[in-house]
């Protein structure tokens, strides 16, 4: 069992930056692939960005690609989403996610922990 609490969340500016958490408890963290996604209002939960067990491979939806960073500290059992030049239609609910295994996944399906997630705000 893992449970996972997300923060960090708030409102912005666009073209602001967000940093957020997700930190793991209840098993050993670096046995699982993490994983953020979000969801709009009225929108399907979509993925957003998936890190290793080790942090070494990372991927990330187009929509976020070189403004989104996906990092973990094991040591902290924490994974982090560093999000720079924040847009309007980033505006969802933000969720983490914990995979057994070693790599991350883009199917929300394939996770088997999920956080309460943490609402994003970014003002036009």
């Amino acid at each position: 069992q893992v449970q996972l609490v997300e923060s960090g969340g708030g409102l912005v500016q666009a073209g602001g930056s967000l940093r957020l958490s997700c930190a793991a408890s209840g098993s050993t963290f670096s046995r699982y692939a993490m994983g953020w996604f979000r969801q709009a209002p009225g929108k399907e939960r979509e993925f957003v960005a998936a890190i290793d067990w080790s942090g070494g491979r990372t991927n990330y939806a187009d929509s976020v690609k070189g403004r989104f960073t996906i990092s973990r500290d094991n040591a902290k059992n924490t994974v982090y989403l560093q999000m720079n030049n924040l847009k309007p239609e980033d505006t969802a609910v933000y969720y983490c996610a914990a995979r057994g295994g070693v790599l991350g996944s883009t199917l929300s399906s394939r996770y088997d922990y999920w956080g309460r997630g943490t609402q994003v705000s970014v003002s036009s």
